[in-house]
């Protein structure tokens, strides 16, 4: 009887050891469960969203504006555009709105190119992720250049004869500004791979400077020089400041003051 009675103690006792190491295992392991649980509903919740966008601004091919931009959405609601675009030669987009008919007949066979280049963080109030509308600070440089045109003025000389003096000009500008846009930006097919955007309205101001010179096969004398010069100043293109120096062999205008300009225009693209 006394053995039994050992023996049955003997027995209890393992199978408390034995139960207390599994509860200690099991209780090790719990934590482990709740960890891959926790990491696991984490990567659930990493966004599948396409974050990249190819566009053109179709509007602007109307302009000669041949033009990309690329944006990547780093979050739900914030984004980096980046645009480039560039205006093959040709007439001046306009010109009769700010020149009048007198003073574009000056510039004969006159046609400009430019580049422009832009960097624009956008803030998403919609869905996000590239949908819905935004607000978009910007910046851009912008270039402009002109080939090889022909101007004329007419001298009044002493005698009271009027000749029409003939020049050569050529130069190039460039510019710097800030501006801010609102626009929005749809997803079109149901895989959501294209893309529509819409500037509603842009406008952007800083600074431009630059040179253009005009040289005459005649050797201008100081009252042709003054002539020459109010010609060029009253000329009152807006937007632009400009200074007039003259010289015997034509004129030389330098840009330097404000640099402003407006956008908007339809874009289409597609995103993966």
């Amino acid at each position: 009887m006394k053995y039994y009675w050992f023996f049955a103690c003997f027995l209890l006792l393992f199978l408390y050891i034995t139960k207390y190491k599994i509860m200690k295992k099991f209780l090790t392991l719990i934590p482990f469960f709740l960890f891959s649980e926790a990491d696991t509903q984490e990567l659930q919740a990493v966004p599948t969203e396409k974050m990249n966008i190819i566009k053109t601004n179709v509007t602007a091919y109307t302009f000669r504006n041949i033009n990309l931009s690329y944006e990547r959405a780093i979050n739900q609601w914030f984004s980096l555009n980046i645009g480039f675009g560039t205006m093959t030669q040709g007439k001046v987009p306009f010109i009769n709105a700010f020149l009048k008919d007198e003073d574009e007949k000056r510039f004969q066979n006159l046609r400009v190119k430019a580049t422009n280049f832009t960097i624009e963080p956008r803030f998403y109030i919609g869905r996000g992720y590239g949908r819905g509308f935004y607000f978009a600070p910007y910046y851009r440089y912008s270039d402009v250049s002109s080939n090889s045109f022909d101007f004329y003025y007419d001298y009044d000389a002493i005698d009271g004869n009027t000749y029409q003096i003939p020049l050569k000009g050529q130069g190039s500008t460039s510019g710097n500004s800030g501006g801010l846009m609102v626009g929005v930006q749809f997803f079109l097919t149901r895989s959501q791979n294209l893309v529509l955007d819409f500037w509603i309205a842009g406008a952007h101001y800083g600074s431009g400077k630059g040179d253009f010179t005009m040289t005459s096969n005649y050797v201008l004398t100081p009252e042709m020089q003054a002539q020459l010069k109010q010609e060029i100043e009253n000329l009152d293109i807006p937007f632009v400041e400009y200074a007039v120096e003259t010289n015997p062999n034509g004129a030389k205008v330098k840009v330097d003051g404000p640099w402003a300009g407006f956008r908007s225009g339809l874009s289409i693209g597609y995103r993966f």
